[in-house]
């Protein structure tokens, strides 16, 4: 839910993903004339990316490419370029969707900021992923409290050149269909708020521990294949080498009741053995939605806001 609405923090890690996805420079003129109006989406204008803006790309790009190299799942090293992503210069998204678009029918859409829970959701299912066009200051390149261009485009994006990678994000977005569906047939507001709550907070760590900071199996060992890990340059070594770090296979029943601290190196990751192992996760996720193994999740992170609930109640209102 990110880059739909996972916030970065420290050392490229991400904040809460039910907590509001905002620009990486929210002074910036451009974004904040554009929030003002109430866009969600926007255009991207290229042409007032500063020198320094490409700068700071071109540094991200150049020491996080070696690190991938070492690193990260091999289908992230394919998307790396098949996008053709200019290491020198900020991307743009029409060009990107232009590679992009014929391999899995994804595009990358520009955000101005905060984007609901559920329109982040649908975005998914509707195969566009909610970017954000803003980066970093040379000054920043450790740590930015929110997303970026780098992480969205060079840590999330290339992943969805993938077919099945793509197909699992689309079943995400359908697993909020389906919490809509289900709550809408709770007639009491207090136990429908109670439900939703628990939902979303179960859908968002299972995001976190797997479209975010998820590990892979290979013929070369592990890699990583989840963002929050791909856009740091820190963290992605500390996950597959940090002694301290504990690794198990992914199991439903433990992502959806673990909470995680956002201000330091995650020091538990889960693994999938495939991109259709974690399919089938994720119909076991709406699985356990409809049965009712979601109702009550254990408390802790991540706080669910009040925008993300009402963007699922909105959804809902628009069913009946």
């Amino acid at each position: 839910m990110k880059n739909g609405f996972f916030p970065v923090t420290q050392a490229g890690k991400e904040h809460s993903p039910v907590q509001s996805r905002r620009p990486a420079d929210t002074a910036a003129p451009f974004i904040r004339h554009e929030r003002q109006e109430g866009h969600i989406f926007i255009e991207q204008p290229w042409e007032l990316y500063s020198d320094a803006n490409h700068d700071a790309w071109r540094k991200l790009f150049a020491r996080m490419r070696p690190r991938w190299d070492c690193y990260a799942n091999h289908r992230f090293l394919a998307g790396i370029d098949s996008l053709c992503l200019d290491p020198d210069r900020i991307p743009r998204l029409k060009d990107v969707n232009g590679f992009l678009g014929p391999l899995t029918g994804f595009e990358a859409k520009a955000v101005s900021g905060y984007i609901p829970a559920f329109l982040f959701f649908d975005c998914l299912r509707n195969r566009e992923f909610p970017t954000t066009i803003t980066i970093r200051s040379r000054e920043t390149l450790d740590y930015l409290p929110e997303p970026d261009i780098f992480h969205d485009v060079a840590g999330h994006v290339p992943m969805h050149t993938d077919k099945a990678f793509a197909d699992t994000l689309v079943r995400f977005g359908e697993c909020a269909h389906t919490a809509v569906e289900i709550v809408a047939g709770v007639r009491h507001e207090e136990e429908r708020l109670h439900l939703l709550t628990s939902i979303v907070k179960a859908m968002a760590r299972f995001f976190w521990f797997t479209i975010e900071f998820g590990l892979m199996r290979s013929s070369d060992g592990l890699r990583v294949y989840g963002s929050g890990l791909l856009s740091s340059f820190g963290e992605i070594e500390h996950a597959i080498v940090g002694p301290d770090v504990q690794r198990y296979p992914l199991q439903p029943e433990w992502a959806i009741n673990q909470g995680f601290a956002i201000d330091r190196y995650q020091p538990l990751l889960f693994i999938v053995d495939s991109f259709d192992h974690l399919f089938s996760l994720v119909d076991t996720l709406e699985k356990w939605m409809r049965a009712g193994k979601l109702n009550n999740v254990a408390p802790g992170e991540p706080e669910v806001n009040e925008r993300d609930l009402k963007s699922f109640l909105r959804a809902m209102e628009t069913r009946r």
